[in-house]
């Protein structure tokens, strides 16, 4: 598997997978109604954000991440990520493979730590990942997500130090 750096023409396939995702509403705090052109304005990050896929030895793009500082000014120190699997692609490595990559290019950046703001409680997969790369719950704000069938649920506050 291999991760690089997201193109434009990567971005039919990522939409496709995370079309599914944020319609199904199950585990990222976006709107579900969310449109293509908001989507990929918003994912396809800019510099000195960045935005890569991992795919298979075919090509075929498995998922996706976008990272980059947590915020602006005083704590952009912290940097942040994102991340998306094609749901018929779960199970192949992707995620492990993308949160190392964004691990290894945020150290290299300079970061300090890596925060992940909302990670719902519902997304046991995601957590269990989180923990075993060295993440730590710091907080889980109750009720701060809303699934769409098992209605109100934590949402993790995550962090690791780089």
């Amino acid at each position: 598997m291999l991760v690089r750096e997201a193109t434009r023409e990567d971005w039919p396939a990522i939409w496709a997978f995370m079309h599914e995702i944020v319609l199904a509403g199950e585990t990222f705090p976006y709107a579900r109604d969310m449109d293509e052109p908001t989507a990929r304005a918003m994912w396809m990050a800019a510099a000195p954000a960045r935005t890569v896929v991992a795919v298979d030895p075919a090509g075929t793009v498995l998922g996706t991440a976008k990272m980059g500082a947590n915020y602006d000014g005083p704590g952009a120190h912290v940097a942040s990520a994102s991340f998306m699997v094609d749901p018929a692609r779960w199970s192949e490595g992707a995620g492990r493979a993308l949160v190392e990559h964004a691990l290894d290019w945020e150290r290299g950046e300079g970061f300090r730590a890596m925060q992940f703001n909302a990670v719902a409680a519902s997304n046991p997969r995601a957590v269990a990942l989180y923990e075993s790369l060295g993440f730590e719950i710091l907080a889980t704000i109750p009720e701060g997500f809303r699934h769409p069938s098992e209605g109100y649920v934590g949402l993790h506050v995550m962090h690791r130090r780089l």
